[in-house]
């Protein structure tokens, strides 16, 4: 599903105007953006957890060449759904 799908979804349950909807999507994605990019977790009961985790430095060898390098420190995102979530799916 794609975020235009997403928007008509929502505009289809509310029975609102489309820009509305779309906003709203807009405005929740931004949330959600932001809150992530603080390093916070963000979690939605029923749905799952977002988790930023830090990994650091790591060793690393070119495949090609053999020579060894070194892996920067980086932040990934996490997903893990809630049961709630992974029933739903598995019914």
């Amino acid at each position: 599903m794609t975020k235009t799908e997403l928007v008509e979804k929502v505009y289809e349950k509310t029975g609102g105007v489309k820009k509305d909807s779309a906003d709203l999507v807009e405005l929740v994605f931004d949330i959600m953006k932001t809150t992530l990019e603080a390093g916070e977790n963000l979690k939605i009961s029923g749905f799952g957890n977002f988790e930023v985790k830090k990994k650091s430095d790591r060793k690393g060898r070119n495949p090609q060449t053999g020579e060894e390098i070194t892996i920067a420190a980086r932040q990934v995102l996490s997903f893990k759904p809630s049961t709630v979530l992974k029933s739903a799916i598995n019914k």
